[in-house]
């Protein structure tokens, strides 16, 4: 069997797979990232393929390689990266009791046959209502610099988020059920490649 590379070196997405029991091997991908475009899983889609063509394409050996890329969007506006923390708030504040949409795209080639295919994963999130110092607060606790739309669901991320209606991974960063439907398409089971001794129960 081909080796799996995850092509992300976000500790989300690799604590997701390695929860599977599933052996994978992580590669940083330096493609450069676009956050507008006309189409949510267009654009996330785009830059899943690109962090997947740029790992693969420096492979000597066979494997199948996997891109993701998740953005937030609120009425069709892209939230991604904060560059700081005020940018940060300002985010939190706009999705302060709105409903907004976190796109996750997914790009899978198998280097050994060129098979590939990609697809992406939309959920709907809802925030409650926050006050500006629990909006302070929690940047300060959760410094979400490196997250789309400054903010998780996890952790902290449970006090401000009132509901979700879609895949609750994908809000992660890193839908799993998509994952594994898109890679059965390119002949990988993830059922098949999952390790007891490896699997994580929270």
């Amino acid at each position: 069997m081909n080796r799996i590379i995850l092509a992300s070196a976000s500790p989300r997405r690799r604590a997701l797979l390695a929860a599977l029991g599933v052996e994978f091997e992580v590669i940083r991908s330096d493609a450069p990232e676009v956050d507008h475009g006309d189409v949510p899983a267009a654009i996330v889609e785009a830059n899943a393929r690109a962090k997947r063509d740029d790992v693969a394409g420096r492979l000597t050996e066979p494997a199948v390689v996997i891109g993701a890329d998740t953005l937030v969007f609120l009425d069709e506006h892209v939230l991604s990266k904060p560059r700081d923390a005020e940018e940060a708030c300002a985010m939190l504040r706009r999705l302060s009791g709105n409903t907004h949409q976190v796109v996750t795209g997914l790009a899978i080639v198998d280097t050994a046959t060129g098979a590939h295919v990609e697809g992406a994963e939309t959920t709907d999130v809802t925030f409650r209502t926050l006050s500006e110092a629990e909006i302070v607060r929690f940047v300060e606790i959760v410094n979400p610099l490196d997250r789309a739309g400054a903010y998780t669901v996890d952790g902290p991320g449970s006090l401000i988020v009132a509901r979700y209606d879609g895949c609750y991974q994908n809000v992660l960063g890193f839908p799993i059920l998509k994952l594994d439907k898109l890679l059965r398409q390119v002949g990988v089971n993830l059922f098949e490649r999952m390790d007891p001794r490896r699997a994580v129960f929270l």
